[in-house]
């Protein structure tokens, strides 16, 4: 089972929001996920309106062998010290 960390969007049409989730690589980008650790607003005013990850799980599945998209990979370590979060692609 090969799994991935990646952001899974929802929310209304032009008003996006996504989830961060580990998810098998195989399932479809609306898949049901293993597991959702955090979320991601790009409308959000404030940093930490942005970004919310839950890092031990974040570190967990990382520790398991999972893969982070390049996306997950750059909002979490902006994350983890606080800052903006640059513009996901």
């Amino acid at each position: 089972m090969a799994v991935v960390i990646r952001l899974q969007r929802t929310g209304k049409t032009k008003q996006a929001y996504y989830r961060v989730v580990a998810i098998e690589k195989t399932r479809g980008p609306q898949g049901r996920p293993l597991e959702v650790i955090g979320s991601y607003n790009p409308r959000g005013e404030k940093p930490k309106e942005k970004v919310q990850i839950n890092r031990e799980r974040y570190d967990h599945w990382i520790k398991v062998g999972a893969k982070a998209s390049d996306s997950v990979a750059s909002l979490a370590k902006f994350a983890k010290r606080g800052e903006a979060a640059p513009a996901a692609k």
